[in-house]
């Protein structure tokens, strides 16, 4: 009896697994975590680490970094010129928390508070953090990889290889420089991370586009930090002393042309001696008879 009800089990399963394929795992994302407020600071290498969390249970304040707005502008430059190659700049508001200044703190700290508004319709000076409470498969994790895949595709239409650039020997130079980095004992920051990407050029090669724009960048950065000086257009009455240096400087051209005129005259007596000695040292013809 228990050999016929076996057989009866195995043949309803084998008849469940023909009828019903398995279903395909399904990857969530792990709910963002609640951020409301962080303090920074300025370190040695001129970037800006996390020093403070109001979430100290979700985040590890060790190493970790924040793009400052200066920063986050230049990211923005070079994503956009990944937008024909397929990635969108405006998904990388699902990658990071957004931050503005609230306050200034001793030491070189600034705390900040989130940004209650579009990253792209603020007039704030933006700290961007990356999410990284999931980092293998968390938002930031996928933001990585889009803007991978649409470096190489960017790289291999503009520069001719012998075999197409691969997404993998991308990541696979980063890597190599991240690992230097760790040896020297230097934490990578996420700005390093991401223009090691959005600036990746296979060694050997070159994009002239590159060299184009960071020259006027560089122009238009250098013309925006000279200040615009107004003339003074109100009149000066002329006083005493005004009038006596005039008047020096009246005498001095006076003099000066004076003094050519003096030295015109010597030269041109100096001449005249000359001629005239050459005129006696010359032999004289005879008179014919």
């Amino acid at each position: 009896m228990w050999a016929q009800t076996l057989v009866l089990h195995g043949l309803q399963q084998l008849a469940a697994a023909t009828t019903s394929p398995e279903p395909e795992p399904q990857y969530t994302y792990m709910p963002r975590a609640k951020l409301d407020w962080c303090v920074v600071r300025l370190g040695e290498d001129l970037n800006w680490w996390v020093e403070e969390t109001s979430d100290e249970i979700h985040w590890d304040v060790d190493a970790l970094g924040i793009i400052d707005p200066r920063q986050l502008g230049h990211m923005m430059d070079l994503l956009e010129a990944l937008r024909e190659y397929g990635y969108e700049p405006e998904n990388i508001e699902n990658a990071f928390y957004t931050f503005r200044i609230e306050k200034e703190l001793k030491g070189n700290k600034v705390r900040l508070a989130r940004l209650g508004e579009s990253l792209f319709e603020t007039e704030e000076s933006v700290f961007a953090l990356p999410d990284m409470t999931d980092e293998e498969k968390g938002a930031y994790a996928d933001f990585l990889d889009q803007i991978s895949k649409a470096r190489v595709k960017m790289l291999n239409d503009l520069i001719e290889f012998d075999q197409s650039l691969t997404v993998d020997e991308l990541e696979e130079a980063i890597r190599e420089r991240q690992n230097a980095d760790y040896f020297d004992g230097r934490a990578v920051h996420p700005f390093n991370e991401i223009t090691s990407i959005l600036e990746y050029v296979p060694e050997g090669f070159e994009l002239d586009m590159d060299d184009d724009e960071a020259g006027v960048d560089a122009d238009e950065e250098g013309l925006e930090d000279i200040p615009d000086f107004e003339e003074d257009e109100e009149h000066i009455e002329e006083d005493e002393t005004m009038r006596w240096e005039e008047d020096e400087e009246e005498d001095e051209e006076d003099e000066y042309g004076e003094d050519e005129e003096d030295e015109d005259e010597d030269l041109g007596d100096d001449e005249e001696d000359e001629e005239e000695e050459d005129e006696d040292d010359a032999p004289r013809g005879r008179r014919r008879r």
